[in-house]
């Protein structure tokens, strides 16, 4: 029989990606077969699975934390937006077109629940434990009626939920008490227990908090987080990006600055995070053209709109400002969509990203790119990647990522494009290769005359490594024996 699990939230950002990751990996080295899910993600951080198939990041994350491959099942419905409340709909990892906000939750959304079943009638073939993670807040009474990633999903399981409470916003017991009101009384009598994320400070004196709770509620708390610093797990969104670096330290020692830019629609930031975790590299978001004016490197990212984020550059200040810097030897650097805006035109003859039927790029790269209504997902090995970049040769052999995008540009046969300080590609990842990541900011040292480092990290035992600091930070936070007869739906509880 397969027991089922549920994170709730009191709203987005409290926390439920990293508290199912958690239960997944403590499962997971208990011995359990336990795989994540999440019904209905909306999220630009995507990933692309050995089948080509695509999914949200966290749900990657969560399966690497149980020791499963990724797979579509485990997110089924995927939702990116593209602007003027747009999505691209992605059903089975699969896009099936843009939709307004309005026509997918007037209908749409409800039909999208028959793969949320399939799906779950798979994993619950083969996995002995399902852990379960909603969207923001199952108290939208606006959208209640057709939404399927919360109490739907719980009631259709009978699954136990556990709300969660982000108390470093403020508001977590008002949030929490609300939350239960609006709830109807089935779905409140699904609520088995409460969880506070994200405490900083000491516990003892949130103590009367907790017994008010109870009290209040009739729901347990199972237990109080701490806030979690350089938690190293892929989050699930851009949101997350508030709580990044947007401000260069000029106190910081690190020698290599890194300005990501922060386009409208960025897609896949992740793809930056292991250059944030190297010693000599401090990496922000700029939100201000000014702030590339110290920037060794400045990193064009993915987005999901990269027409009218090119736009927006031209607008804002940004691309004059990258322009500038080019010029006087910045490193720049596109990935996915900020490598199609390097190139020289953008062609949109089915307006797939735009009304722009013809746009100018940036003119760094000889590329250029059209738009069409097929999208490319697939995860890519690079057997021998060989090219100059400031002036230094780089050279790594079976480098992996991942490739989404719907545009095809004059590659000819190439993954990486350089010309002088300049490179662009569309495999997402490749700076979570450690020799390429070590080779490329090696490159950046020389060009500033320092010595070049060996690549000491490895990536991959590091995130294994975040996964186990993860699980026992939240295992020794919650109270186990309480949620594991939760997970067995104990007579008593």
């Amino acid at each position: 029989m397969t027991r089922y699990l549920m994170f709730q939230g009191t709203s987005s950002h409290v926390g439920k990606s990293i508290l199912t990751t958690a239960l997944c990996r403590i499962l997971f080295r208990a011995g359990r077969r336990v795989a994540p899910f999440k019904a209905q993600n909306m999220a630009l951080n995507s990933f692309v699975t050995a089948d080509g198939l695509e999914i949200g990041r966290a749900q990657a994350a969560q399966a690497e934390a149980a020791n499963l491959a990724p797979r579509v099942e485990m997110n089924p419905v995927l939702l990116k937006p593209t602007g003027n409340a747009t999505s691209q709909v992605i059903i089975n990892g699969r896009a099936v077109g843009v939709m307004s906000a309005a026509a997918y939750h007037s209908g749409y959304s409800l039909k999208a629940f028959d793969a949320v079943k399939d799906a779950l009638k798979k994993l619950s073939a083969e996995f002995d434990t399902i852990i379960i993670e909603g969207a923001g807040s199952p108290a939208e009474v606006n959208l209640k009626a057709n939404d399927i990633v919360n109490m739907r999903v719980a009631k259709h399981l009978n699954a136990p939920v556990i709300l969660v409470a982000d108390i470093d916003r403020g508001g977590a017991l008002a949030s929490i008490v609300g939350t239960l009101e609006l709830l109807d009384d089935d779905e409140r009598a699904l609520v088995k227990g409460l969880v506070i994320n994200k405490f900083r400070g000491d516990v003892n004196l949130f103590l009367p908090a907790v017994d008010f709770l109870e009290c209040k509620t009739g729901k347990p708390v199972l237990g109080i987080v701490p806030f979690i610093d350089k938690l190293g797990v892929d989050d699930e969104d851009s949101v997350s990006l508030d709580d990044k670096n947007l401000i260069p330290n000029p106190q910081s020692l690190a020698p290599i600055k890194i300005a990501v830019i922060r386009l409208g629609k960025l897609s896949n930031f992740t793809d930056f995070d292991s250059l944030a975790g190297e010693a000599d590299v401090q990496l922000t978001y700029a939100t201000a053209p000014d702030a590339l004016d110290t920037a060794d490197v400045i990193i064009l990212p993915g987005s999901k709109n990269t027409s009218e984020d090119l736009l927006n550059l031209r607008g804002n200040g940004f691309a004059d400002k990258i322009l500038q810097r080019a010029g006087y030897g910045a490193a720049i650097i596109g990935i996915c969509g900020g490598f199609q805006m390097l190139g020289t035109k953008l062609y949109d003859p089915l307006g797939t990203e735009s009304a722009h039927a013809e746009l100018d790029g940036l003119g760094l790269l000889p590329i250029e790119t059209t738009f069409a209504a097929e999208k490319f997902t697939r995860q890519v090995t690079l057997p021998n990647v060989d090219f100059e970049f400031l002036g230094t040769r780089i050279a790594a052999a079976n480098l992996e990522g991942y490739e989404i995008h719907s545009g095809e540009s004059t590659l000819r046969g190439q993954k990486i494009i350089a010309a002088g300080n300049v490179f662009g590609t569309y495999v997402h990842g490749i700076f979570d290769n450690d020799d390429f990541r070590r080779q490329f900011l090696n490159a950046v040292r020389k060009k500033k005359n320092l010595p070049p480092l060996p690549a000491t990290r490895n990536l991959r035992a590091e995130r294994q490594q975040n996964y186990d600091r993860l699980a026992r930070i939240v295992r020794e936070s919650l109270n186990m024996d309480l949620l594991e007869k939760i997970l067995c739906r104990a007579t008593e509880l």
